[in-house]
């Protein structure tokens, strides 16, 4: 655990990745003025339907807020959002509730609330969900199923084609031009979702309560928190977004650390080092190898191309997520059998479930407002460099997580946010700041960027860990501690989780 104070000192790594756009502070701008309009209302009644059975919220209390559409511009619009309430196991609760905000953007904290079952938070409190305007259990839901099918098909693609950034921006076009008659994209943002949240704490007759927030909801947590500071006891990270850097490049330093971690992992482990003992470079030659000459296999039915932009676009969210394998199936694909690897990247791509699940209408809106207008091509390229220089240039041009994100957002067609969005939050409520040593979507290192400026926070990194530490029985743990004692949680299992053992198949 490392407790955080106002004079930490940024790290040397971090320097070389923050844009120089990130300047401003919270003490320099404020939220755009908004106009007068009717009060938000909370109605009690049946709870959302979502797409998939949700056992925590059997018993929960729902309901709905209805709020103002756009709160900078005048007229009687308004959006409904569910909500749902998991009462407190103790009556009365003993402690504040909490509210929980989910990542995405265009995640439904509804249907995929960021909450680990086996360690419940409503033990003495009231947990709140409510879903963000947008998505899937709000009145105007803004789901993309031509985007999502477009994911699957690239299985089949190069990453890095035109061509396939070609069949993504069609599918964006599609999926505005059927919303468009219908929605103000304008009036899905990180702003006005935090004053719904304002709304709901005051039409519940909320004074203070506590707030987790995970991934994107970290980004919303921190504009939230310079808005209605007085009323949050304390607050929790898990997988830090900050908005005052969020955008193409900043994903490039989170994959970086996750990739010398495991990589790491695999030199501490003899059997694995003895096996493998060229895994970082192996896998760094992979890359560019195969975005010369693509490798193609099938799945089933199911074509695979594997390149070296989506090798790299696997690492990231799948490998740092199921770890155990990912020597095992480099060295694999090292020696002419791409099979593992191929299906690991079908059953994280190519679930059919999961098409109309994310409600990209919102995530585009966001990204394309909030992240893009704000980096140049030329900074993304830096970071890329310092990340990994020896990548080429068609891996390097593009936000690791995000490709053809400035080509889509063109389509997407949203003006840019105002310069305050990229403020600095800067805190002296308790704050606990989560992250994984094996992140690769929100590193550890942007845990540390986000605790200078909050002088009441403790540091805590899970060994082995990927994106969403709550979902790990350490990380659940430490977050229930906080919100027992905020000013001294206990993070004892940082120091005592073990790294996941890497497979050693045996030779073939």
């Amino acid at each position: 655990m490392r407790v955080k104070n106002a004079f930490s000192i940024f790290t040397l790594a971090l320097i070389l990745v923050v844009p120089a756009c990130s300047k401003s502070d919270s003490s320099s701008s404020s939220p755009p003025t908004t106009v007068s309009h009717p009060p938000a209302k909370y109605v009690a009644g049946t709870c959302a339907q979502v797409p998939h059975p949700v056992p925590m919220l059997d018993g929960a209390s729902c309901g709905a807020l209805t709020v103002p559409l756009q709160r900078t511009k005048s007229g009687d619009k308004t959006i409904t959002l569910a909500v749902a309430t998991l009462p407190s196991k103790i009556q009365p609760p003993t402690k504040p509730p909490l509210v929980i905000l989910t990542g995405g953007p265009g995640q439904d904290a509804l249907a995929s609330p960021p909450i680990n079952d086996k360690i419940p938070l409503n033990t003495d409190r009231d947990v709140i969900l409510m879903g963000q305007r947008g998505n899937l259990t709000s009145s105007i839901p803004m789901a993309c199923p031509e985007i999502d099918k477009f994911a699957i098909s690239r299985l089949g693609m190069v990453f890095f084609a035109k061509s396939t950034g070609d069949a993504y921006v069609q599918a964006v076009k599609e999926c505005r031009d059927r919303l468009s008659p219908n929605v103000d994209f304008t009036a899905f943002n990180s702003v006005d979702s935090a004053y719904d949240l304002i709304d709901l704490r005051k039409a519940l007759g909320i004074d203070k309560w506590d707030v987790f927030t995970h991934s994107y909801g970290t980004d919303l947590g921190l504009i939230y928190l310079r808005m209605d500071a007085p009323a949050i006891n304390s607050i929790a990270f898990d997988g830090v977004t900050p908005p005052s850097v969020a955008a193409l490049g900043w994903t490039w330093a989170s994959a970086k650390e996750a990739f010398d971690n495991m990589t790491k992992a695999c030199d501490a482990q003899p059997a694995c080092k003895e096996r493998y003992p060229d895994l970082a470079a192996t896998f760094i030659r992979l890359v560019s190898e195969l975005e010369q000459n693509p490798v193609t296999t099938t799945v089933g039915d199911t074509k695979v191309v594997i390149d070296g932009g989506k090798l790299l676009a696997w690492f990231t969210p799948v490998a740092t997520h199921l770890p155990v394998d990912f020597p095992a199936q480099i060295d694999a694909l090292d020696h002419g059998n791409p099979q593992p690897l191929a299906e690991s990247m079908v059953m994280a791509f190519g679930n059919p479930d999961n098409i109309g699940m994310l409600a990209w209408g919102m995530t585009l809106s966001i990204w394309c407002r909030e992240w893009v207008p704000f980096e140049t091509p030329a900074e993304t390229l830096k970071q890329a460099n310092d990340a990994f220089p020896t990548f080429p240039d068609s891996v390097k041009a593009q936000g690791i997580q995000l490709p053809f994100l400035r080509d889509a957002c063109a389509a997407w067609n949203v003006p840019k946010a105002p310069d305050s969005i990229r403020d600095i939050t800067k805190s002296d409520i308790p704050s606990l700041v989560l992250s994984g040593s094996y992140d690769g979507q929100t590193g550890a290192v942007w845990g540390e960027y986000i605790a200078k400026n909050l002088s009441q926070s403790t540091v805590a990194v899970v060994p082995g860990v990927a994106h969403g530490v709550y979902a790990e029985p350490c990380g659940g743990e430490i977050i229930a501690s906080f919100f027992d004692n905020p000013k001294k949680p206990d993070t004892s299992c940082e120091n005592s989780t073990p790294l996941p053992a890497y497979s050693i198949p045996p030779a073939q």
